[in-house]
């Protein structure tokens, strides 16, 4: 029975890829095909695979979907007013140019939390421009900062929806992989951006491509700074807060129940997220001279990219509960009893291998979460194990972004790299970011 459940997994992972990349079907559709034909394979009864994948994908989104979608209408407001913008410039204003790179990278992580990656980096790319030109240094020397910046926050602190999504799908606590994103994002970002981009600035000198000299000209913003960062960290502030409440003992300090309950409302993702949109709406939206018919526009064109990320995740909830319904999650905890691999290790890998394979990050976060549910139902685990298990998993899905991966590209176009360059720069940004986050990861799992 345990080979038939392992073919399953691994024809069905096949399909998933093959469906992906030589077929070029949306995976969102392989996703759905390839947890049916696991479940085919596994031998469960053809109602049952039905109710299996209803109940994978309703349990994923009754969380994910609302966080997601209020993710994207507060990153809307954010990229729309300059808010990005003014929080850069605010930035580079308070450090001195040799401290540029430090400030770039400060502001990938900051902007990249409630903004997608590429957003985010068409947003702030003019400002890489601004530097070139009036330092006449390498591109890199400040575009890689950013990038790494941007590249961490994306895939290791929520409310992204990368993290998210497979915090969901492992039953991690959001606090602590908020908790755990910031403390093992930020040496990560630092080593791979300021540290590696003063080096390979040396190696490649690059100026500003002449098919982007029109980017120069850029609306500046009025927003200050500050509202914009405190609007940024309210929700992440509350949420991390009400992890750290649930988890310490109501004796230790004597924390009334009642405060307790209400925390765990206002804390909670749905509360948190809802208080930072409705602060944008008013201060960077009505204050900055928006009607609310325009905010309602914006909003509502901001939601059709997030509808995507949706129903990609509600598809691996589907592959999750497939595995877990079928016994191929506890027959791979079995073979793996005996075994030097721990879930962290099985999922760093996992991630890696997809990431590598197909290219898309959250392809690879969402399936490889998949796969490592049933593992960490069988092994138990603390949340904080959990948590740094979603950091192995981010860690492998950032890693070796190369030829089929869009990011590749957005970095070849915008910085007027070679293919060579782009793999010797973006690429190897990408193997040092996922290496030390899921080095430190590893680390921490042991120790905690």
């Amino acid at each position: 029975m345990d080979y038939q459940l392992l073919m399953a997994v691994l024809i069905s992972i096949a399909l998933l890829l093959l469906l992906i990349l030589q077929f070029k079907i949306q995976a969102f559709l392989a996703l759905l095909i390839a947890s049916m034909v696991a479940g085919i394979l596994a031998g469960m009864p053809p109602t049952t695979i039905i109710d299996s994948m209803k109940k994978g994908m309703g349990d994923t989104l009754g969380f994910v979907a609302t966080v997601v979608g209020l993710g994207a209408l507060f990153g809307a407001l954010l990229e729309h007013t300059g808010g990005a913008r003014s929080l850069a410039d605010y930035m580079l204003e308070k450090m001195s140019l040799e401290r540029a790179p430090w400030a770039m990278v400060g502001t990938g992580l900051i902007v990249s939390i409630p903004v997608f990656f590429d957003v985010a980096f068409i947003i702030l790319v003019p400002i890489i421009y601004a530097l070139q030109k009036q330092t006449g240094k390498s591109l890199l020397f400040f575009g890689m900062p950013l990038l790494a910046g941007l590249a961490v926050a994306h895939g290791f602190i929520p409310p992204t929806p990368g993290p998210v999504a497979v915090a969901h799908i492992l039953g991690a606590d959001l606090g602590y992989v908020i908790l755990f994103g910031i403390v093992i994002g930020i040496p990560t970002a630092v080593i791979s951006g300021p540290i590696f981009g003063s080096y390979i600035s040396n190696k490649i000198e690059v100026a500003i491509p002449d098919y982007m000299e029109e980017t120069m000209e850029d609306k500046k913003s009025h927003v200050a700074p500050g509202m914009i960062i405190t609007i940024i960290f309210i929700p992440i502030l509350l949420m991390v807060i009400n992890t750290a409440i649930k988890h310490i003992p109501q004796t230790a300090w004597s924390i009334p129940s009642a405060f307790t309950v209400w925390l765990g409302l206002i804390g909670h993702p749905f509360t948190a997220l809802i208080i930072a949109n409705l602060l944008a709406w008013y201060f960077l939206g009505l204050r900055q001279g928006m009607t609310r018919d325009d905010i309602q526009e914006m909003w509502s064109k901001s939601l059709a990219p997030a509808g995507l990320i949706i129903l990609l995740t509600g598809a691996g909830g589907m592959f999750k509960q497939i595995l877990i319904d079928t016994g191929a999650g506890a027959m791979l905890a079995r073979s793996l009893a005996g075994d030097t691999t721990t879930p962290i290790m099985f999922a760093f890998i996992c991630s890696l291998l997809v990431r590598v394979i197909q290219g898309s990050a959250t392809v690879a976060m969402i399936t490889s979460a998949g796969l490592t549910a049933p593992l960490l139902l069988s092994f138990g685990g603390a949340e904080v194990y959990k948590a740094l298990v979603v950091i192995a998993i981010a860690s492998g899905a950032t890693m070796m972004s190369h030829v089929n991966d869009s990011g590749f590209w957005l970095v070849n176009r915008y910085f007027g790299l070679t293919e060579r360059q782009t793999l010797q720069s973006w690429t190897i940004l990408t193997v040092i970011l996922g290496l030390t986050g899921f080095l430190i990861a590893l680390i921490l799992s042991m120790v905690i």
